[in-house]
């Protein structure tokens, strides 16, 4: 099993622990009716798009793996508040050459590995959709400069109608999800 485990790592290049314990810093929300208090652990950024602000989507609990170099994941959660489902299609960061949407995929042998997915990432009406280490999450790859514990990263997601949501995570020290990235 550990070697399943691994291999799906070096292959994926992806975070394979759960997120941190206790609830992550930076709530961030576009929807009025949405917005939550910043917990302890950090100071609570909102920054919101002049088109995000008709979408019904919003962030909730993000955060950013701290990272010295190349690439890390941002996790929180997804929340589709209106009446028809939103489909993310893509991603960007002024903190990374490229965003990537990444899922968990079986592969012929069995094992999971994460890779990018084509089809985007579809939160159905009224419900939350994680983003998580060893899940579904964004990878930001080419890292500008490192990110350090405290720091902020500003993360734009493109819906399919056009529509931009962007939102502000905060970066944290993780100290699972060590990966391993195939080519090293």
């Amino acid at each position: 099993m550990a070697a399943t485990i691994l291999a799906g790592l070096l292959l994926g290049g992806c975070a394979a622990d759960p997120a941190p314990e206790g609830p992550a810093a930076g709530a961030q929300t576009q929807a009025p009716s949405a917005t939550e208090a910043a917990p302890a652990s950090g100071p609570q950024s909102a920054t919101e798009s002049a088109t995000a602000s008709a979408s019904p989507l919003s962030v909730h609990q993000p955060w950013v793996k701290a990272a010295e170099s190349r690439m890390t994941g941002a996790f929180g959660v997804l929340t589709n508040n209106g009446t028809e489902d939103i489909r993310v299609v893509a991603a960007t960061s002024p903190s990374a050459k490229k965003v990537e949407l990444h899922e968990t995929v079986a592969g012929p042998d069995g094992t999971f590995t994460m890779a990018e997915t084509t089809d985007g990432f579809t939160i159905p009406a009224g419900a939350d959709f994680a983003l998580e280490p060893g899940a579904n999450h964004l990878m930001l790859m080419g890292l500008a400069e490192p990110l350090l514990a405290g720091d902020e990263v500003i993360l734009n997601l493109e819906l399919e109608d056009g529509t931009v949501v962007e939102f502000t995570a905060t970066v944290k020290d993780f100290s699972g999800a060590n990966e391993s990235y195939h080519g090293e």
